[in-house]
C-alpha cells in the first residue's frame, strides 16, 4: 500500500535516515520504536506527505486514503464539537448538497423526454447510490458513537470547540481522523490526551479496524495490543520485527547481541589487517599483498553498534527527610468548581512511604485532590499534611515552568548538590541528554525534551512527597523504566496520577479508584487492583462495576446513594415524558415506512418521470432517516434516566 524505498534525510550536515526502505501492507499494524530524536515522528511526516526527503522515494497509491494525527496541530474555532466532527464527511455533505441541487432542477424542469433530463435522472440515481455506499443514512449516529467512545457527553455535542482544553480539541482531530475510515492510519502517540476509558475505547476501534496502522507510541500496553509488527529506527537504519513491542524486546536483544560479536570479529579483522600494512608497508616483496589490503579495508562496509544502552543506569533520589507518620490526612473533603461538584465528602490517609495511585477516568477529580494536598486550590473540609513534610511536585504543565533562557546542563547544575553535580552529564545522558545537547537553551527544546529535563530536575529536589501528576506522558520507555525504577528506590512518599499500567505495576502498593465523585481504596499492587475488579485491563475500569465480592456489599450512606425524593418525582415524569414521545415517533415512523411503500408502487408505474413525485419520494426518505436518528436518541436518553432510577 506505501512503499519507502532508498529513503535519506539530512539536516545541517546529519543524516537523520541513511537510505531506509520499508513496506506497508493493508493489515499492518505497526508500531514505531526508538530513542527520542531518532525520527521516529519525522518518518511519519513523511508517509503522510507533509514533509518532504533529501533523497529517496515515497510510493502511495491515489486511491489510498491516509488518516494522520501528528502530536501537535493547528485547530480552528467556530464550530460546535458536533458540527467539527461532521466535516469529516465532506463528501457525504457534497453529495447531499448536489442531490438537493438536481432535485430542484428536476422539479422544475418539464422537457421530460430530453437528454438532458435523462442525464440529470442518472446523475441523481449516481449520486444517491454513492450516498447510501458511504453511509449517509447513519452517518451522525457514527459521529456520536465516536465522539461518547473518546469520553465527550452528549451536553458537549453543543458547545463551542473553543470552551475546550487543548487535550480535548486534541480528541476531536482524533474523532474526525477515526470518522474519515482511512485506509491507512499514521498516528502519533494518540494516547497522550486520553483517559482509561477512552484509551480502551481507541485500542478496541484500532484492533478490529479493516485498514492498516503505523503508530508511535510510549504506551508498552496500547502498543502490546494493537501492533503486529515493529519497525525500530536507530543511528539512521531500521530493523523489522514480526511481533509486537514485548516480543520485539527479546528479539532485539538477540539481534544486538549477534551484531556485537560480529562487530567485534569485524573489529579484530581490522586491527590485524593494519597491523600487517604497518610491518610490511616499506617491504618491496610485500608491497602488492598491502596494497591489496589497504584497498580492501577501503571497500570494507564498517559494521556499527547501537550507542551504548543507559537503561540500566541507576539514578537515586535523594534520602527522604523523615517526616512524620501521617504524612496527608484528609477528612470530608467536597470540592465544587462553581455548580459543578468534582469530589464530595470524601476521606483518605496517606502514611510514611506509602507508593500510591490515583486512577480513574478524566474530569473524576484525580489531579483536582492532588492539587489540593499542593494547597493550590480552596476546598470544604480538612486537608492535613504531616510533620516536616516537603512536597516535590509535577504537573502536567511543568515542562512549561522551566526557565527558557537556561541550557540543560545550568538548569540541573542549579539545583544538584553535593557529589550529585559531578555526576550531572551522566544523569542528563540517561534521559537522552547527551553531547551538545546539554548545551542547548530550554526554549528550543521539544515539548518531549522540556518534560524530561522537568523531571530530571525534580529527582534531584531533596523533598520526602512526590505528586506525580501523569508523569510518563512524554517519556520514552527507557526513561520511563529509569523513573520507575528511581521512584521504586526511593525511601519517601509517592502519589502518582497515571493511566499506564506497565509503569504503575511494581512501582504501587495501594489504588485509590475515584468515581462518581467518591474516592475508593484499594490495598495491594495494580494487578491485584484489576484482578479484584475482575476486569483485563485498567483503562476498561470505568467500563463495568463488578463489585470485588459478590457476597459483600458494601454499605453506602444514604446521602451518597440515593437520590432524594423530588429528584425520583422528576425522574419519573422525564421517563412518562420520554416514553410518550417514543411511542409518538413509533407511529410516525410506521406512517412514513407507509407512505414511501406506496410511493415505491407509485415510481415503479411512473418510471420516475413526474419530478415533483420524485421529490416528494426522497423528501419521505429523509424524514424516515431524521425521525429513525429521533428514535434513537429517545431510547438512550431512557435508559440513562431509567439506571438513575435504580440509584
Amino acid at each position: 500500500m506505501i512503499s519507502v524505498d532508498q529513503l535519506v534525510v539530512s539536516f545541517g550536515g546529519f543524516e537523520l535516515f541513511k537510505g531506509i526502505s520499508l513496506l506497508v501492507s493493508p493489515k499492518d499494524r505497526i508500531g514505531l520504536v526508538g530513542k527520542n530524536g531518532a525520527g521516529k515522528s519525522t518518518l511519519l511526516k513523511i508517509l503522510a506527505g507533509h514533509q518532504q526527503p533529501s533523497e529517496g522515494v515515497v510510493s502511495v497509491p491515489s486511491d489510498v486514503r491516509l488518516g494522520y494525527l501528528p502530536q501537535h496541530m493547528e485547530i480552528f474555532d467556530g464550530r460546535t464539537v458536533f458540527e467539527e466532527a461532521v466535516t469529516s464527511f465532506e463528501e457525504i455533505l457534497n453529495l447531499e448538497k448536489r442531490i438537493e441541487e438536481i432535485n430542484h432542477e428536476i422539479a422544475t424542469r418539464t422537457d421530460y423526454e430530453s437528454a438532458e433530463y435523462h442525464r440529470l435522472l442518472d446523475h441523481v440515481t449516481e449520486f444517491n447510490d454513492r450516498f447510501h455506499m458511504l453511509g449517509g443514512n447513519n452517518f451522525e449516529a457514527e459521529v456520536e458513537r465516536t465522539l461518547i467512545g473518546l469520553g465527550f457527553k452528549r451536553s458537549d455535542f453543543t458547545r463551542q470547540t473553543s470552551e475546550f482544553s487543548g487535550g480535548w480539541r486534541m480528541r476531536i482531530e482524533l474523532a474526525k481522523i477515526l470518522l474519515k475510515r482511512p485506509d491507512v492510519f499514521l498516528l502519533d502517540e494518540p494516547t497522550n490526551h486520553l483517559d482509561i476509558e477512552s484509551i480502551q475505547w481507541l485500542e478496541d476501534f484500532l484492533r478490529t479496524y479493516n485498514g492498516a496502522v503505523v503508530l508511535v507510541s510510549h504506551d508498552r500496553a496500547f502498543l502490546d495490543a494493537i501492533t503486529n509488527r515493529t519497525i525500530e529506527i536507530t543511528l539512521g537504519r531500521t530493523y523489522d520485527f514480526k511481533s509486537n513491542y514485548s516480543k520485539y524486546l527479546i528479539l532485539r536483544k538477540e539481534l544486538k547481541e549477534t551484531q556485537m560479536a560480529a562487530y567485534v570479529n569485524q573489529q579484530k579483522m581490522i586491527a590485524d589487517t593494519e597491523e600487517f600494512i604497518a610491518r610490511f608497508r616499506y617491504q618491496a616483496t610485500k608491497a602488492v599483498q598491502v596494497q591489496s589490503r589497504v584497498k580492501a579495508l577501503d571497500r570494507l562496509e564498517r559494521l556499527e553498534v547501537d550507542d551504548e544502552d543507559n537503561s540500566a543506569l541507576r539514578i537515586k533520589f535523594p534520602p527522604a527527610l523523615r517526616s512524620g507518620t501521617v504524612v496527608a490526612e484528609i477528612r470530608e473533603l467536597t470540592k465544587n468548581y462553581g455548580k459543578l461538584n468534582v469530589l464530595k465528602e470524601i476521606d483518605l490517609t496517606i502514611e510514611r512511604g506509602e507508593k500510591v495511585a490515583f486512577v480513574g477516568k478524566n474530569g473524576e477529580g484525580k489531579t483536582t485532590l492532588a492539587r489540593i494536598i499542593m494547597n493550590e486550590l480552596e476546598y470544604q473540609g480538612e486537608m492535613k499534611l504531616g510533620h516536616n513534610v516537603k512536597i516535590g511536585y509535577y504537573a502536567q504543565n511543568q515542562a512549561h515552568l522551566l526557565d527558557p533562557e537556561l541550557t540543560v546542563f545550568d538548569t540541573i547544575d542549579r539545583i544538584a548538590v553535593g557529589d550529585i553535580r559531578t555526576k550531572i552529564r551522566n544523569i542528563l545522558g540517561g534521559f537522552m541528554f547527551s553531547g551538545e545537547d546539554v548545551d542547548k537553551k530550554v526554549r528550543v527544546l521539544s515539548g518531549g525534551e522540556r518534560s524530561r529535563l522537568a523531571m530530571v530536575k525534580l529527582m534531584l529536589e531533596p523533598v520526602n512527597l512526590l505528586v506525580l501528576d501523569e508523569p510518563t506522558n512524554h517519556l520514552d520507555m527507557r526513561s520511563k523504566e529509569i523513573l520507575k525504577q528511581a521512584l521504586v528506590d526511593y525511601d519517601g512518599t509517592v502519589i502518582v496520577v497515571s493511566h499506564d499500567r506497565e509503569f504503575l505495576d511494581g512501582l504501587v502498593n495501594c489504588v485509590y479508584e475515584f468515581k462518581d465523585k467518591k474516592v475508593k481504596q484499594h490495598l495491594g499492587g495494580i494487578y491485584e487492583f484489576l484482578r479484584r475488579k475482575k476486569i483485563e485491563s485498567m483503562k476498561e475500569l470505568e467500563k463495568k462495576d463488578i463489585t470485588l465480592n459478590q457476597e459483600v456489599k458494601v454499605q453506602k450512606t444514604e446521602e451518597a446513594e440515593k437520590v432524594s425524593f423530588e429528584e425520583r418525582k422528576e425522574i419519573n415524569k422525564n421517563i412518562s415524558r420520554l416514553e410518550k414521545s417514543i411511542e409518538k415517533t413509533e407511529q410516525e415512523i410506521s406512517g412514513l415506512e407507509q407512505k414511501i411503500e406506496e410511493m415505491d408502487k407509485v415510481l415503479a408505474e411512473t418510471n420516475g418521470s413526474d419530478p415533483e413525485i420524485f421529490r416528494k419520494y426522497d423528501r419521505l426518505k429523509k424524514d424516515l432517516e431524521n425521525k429513525m436518528y429521533e428514535w434513537e436518541v429517545l431510547h438512550e436518553q431512557l435508559e440513562e434516566l431509567a439506571a438513575k432510577k435504580t440509584w
